[in-house]
């Protein structure tokens, strides 16, 4: 008899930073359910993402390769449609591929080889978040970003981001056992996808309650100033109408006294998940990759939200549990790309003839079956995104990150010694030759010049389509998940001298 094939279940939050999950050392944050994924699953210490925006993270993330190369530059870039994702290769192969939740999808198709979809996305799917690297000033719209979502931080029973991850985590638990009840013997392979804990910082007072507002831990790197910090985090400063000055202390204790309620928030959702996994007796042959699209600064550095490829940013969980796998601590860099083929690994799907065409990513099953990969390539992350001007490139090897970007000086950090990435190596003779090693695999990684003119003319035709698309009548490419009531609980469906088809809804 074949083996049996996984189920394979992701949870992605939205802009949950590493650090700030206890299972990677914090020691305020409650999850007893990430915990428990953790404790017996595999954590990678040095997971990240590939670009530490929405959009673009998602998008690479899904077809397993980096965004220059798929034109995944910002919120605002369309993923195209011909690019297979691993839900296109999954449902190829045998598996039933279930959205459930944000993907910001940008563009008219909002399945990118999902079969099924449960919810709207939260986000528009139109080329309206476009940046403008003509013009480093501007901002385009003016909520996006601004400290208001700091200074008003607190608690309150309902905001957007309440209202749909409501929805995501009750259309998720309900089709955990709409999948256990029906005919479809296919594995399955669901991607829940919270928006929580991205700001603005806003949780329900029962989660804020969790918390005692004096023990809320408070940045370990705080206020920098402005003179001192490097190009991009000024450029970060005046992107999100921060400005140059130092932060109230005690609003920075709000914004992570929320965020914290936030996660809190989150675990509920997950451990309703988990539990309906276990009811249906589907837990033991699923593999949970619990996991999110970038970071968040927090207050690190002075700094809010991503765009950012400091640690805090650009660093992500990602914990993998289920069958198979050897329960432990990874420190090898890894980033998302690496999801899709670990997926296509977990199902049994055939590899791709050129993988080189198709993949930037390598498969993590190795590593979480508790093996050696001494040949894995760094990690390499690209940001550009708003805030940047150029193109921006982070590689991220066994000790150090090295930062390039062609309009500002070179960063390069030893993150087992200065895990802080306060002292700037980049700038000291002695490491001359790192750093000119570091900018030829940048070269060897993408031309920066080309990469550079092609964000330009994204960005120049993405604007001139949506001020056409916003103009006469407006057709939004937005999912909307079909009605499926006449055909819910017992009514037009229901053959009622079919016996099976009672029982299953009856529960008998």
């Amino acid at each position: 008899m074949a083996e049996q094939r996984p189920n394979i279940l992701v949870i992605q939050c939205d802009q949950m930073a590493a650090s700030a999950l206890s299972c990677y050392g914090n020691r305020v944050s409650k999850t007893p359910h990430i915990d428990s994924l953790s404790e017996d699953g595999v954590v990678f210490t040095s997971a990240y993402c590939n670009s530490p925006l929405c959009a673009p993270s998602r998008f690479s993330m899904m077809a397993g390769q980096y965004p220059s190369r798929i034109g995944a530059y910002d919120n605002g870039a369309e993923f195209p449609a011909d690019i297979p994702t691993f839900a296109h290769y999954l449902r190829a192969n045998g598996y039933r591929t279930t959205l459930c939740g944000k993907m910001h999808f940008v563009g008219g198709d909002q399945m990118h080889g999902f079969e099924e979809r449960l919810t709207t996305d939260v986000y528009p799917a139109d080329h309206g978040w476009t940046p403008d690297w003509s013009r480093p000033e501007h901002r385009f719209d003016w909520w996006y970003h601004n400290m208001d979502s700091v200074v008003d931080a607190g608690h309150n029973e309902r905001a957007n981001q309440i209202d749909f991850d409501d929805e995501v985590g009750f259309q998720a638990e309900r089709h955990v056992y709409d999948i256990a009840r029906d005919k479809d013997d296919r594995p399955f392979c669901m991607t829940v996808s919270f928006t929580n804990p991205h700001d603005p910082y806003i949780c329900p007072k029962e989660h804020w309650d969790r918390y005692d507002h004096d023990e809320i831990d408070m940045p370990r790197v705080g206020h920098i100033p402005y003179d001192q910090c490097d190009p991009h985090s000024q450029r970060l400063r005046h992107a999100y109408k921060m400005g140059e000055g130092e932060m109230d202390p005690e609003d920075i204790r709000n914004a992570r006294h929320a965020y914290y309620g936030q996660i809190s928030y989150l675990d509920d959702k997950i451990g309703r998940i988990l539990k309906a996994l276990d009811d249906t007796g589907m837990r033991e042959n699923t593999v949970i990759i619990l996991t999110a699209d970038h970071g968040d600064m927090l207050g690190e550095h002075g700094l809010w939200f991503k765009m950012s490829l400091l640690e805090d940013s650009a660093r992500v969980p990602f914990v993998m549990n289920g069958p198979g796998l050897k329960s432990g601590r990874v420190a090898k860099p890894v980033s998302l790309v690496d999801l899709m083929p670990t997926m296509m690994d977990l199902a049994g799907a055939p590899q791709l003839q050129d993988p080189s065409d198709n993949m930037d990513g390598t498969s993590l099953l190795p590593l979480a079956k508790g093996g050696d990969d001494p040949d894995r390539p760094a990690v390499i992350t690209e940001y550009l995104g708003e805030g940047a001007v150029s193109p921006m490139i982070m590689i991220r090897d066994d000790r150090y990150k090295y930062i390039h970007c062609p309009v500002d000086p070179p960063q390069l950090f030893d993150l087992q010694e200065d895990p802080e990435e306060l002292d700037n190596l980049a700038c000291k003779a002695e490491y001359a030759s790192m750093v000119e090693e570091y900018r030829a695999r940048v070269r060897e990684h993408v031309d920066l010049e080309e990469l550079d003119r092609s964000v330009h003319a994204s960005q120049k035709r993405r604007r001139i389509v949506f001020e056409a698309h916003m103009t006469g009548k407006h057709t939004p490419w937005d999912y909307h998940p079909p009605c499926k009531a006449a055909n819910q609980y017992m009514r037009n469906h229901l053959d009622l001298n079919d016996v099976e088809a009672c029982s299953r809804i009856c529960g008998r």
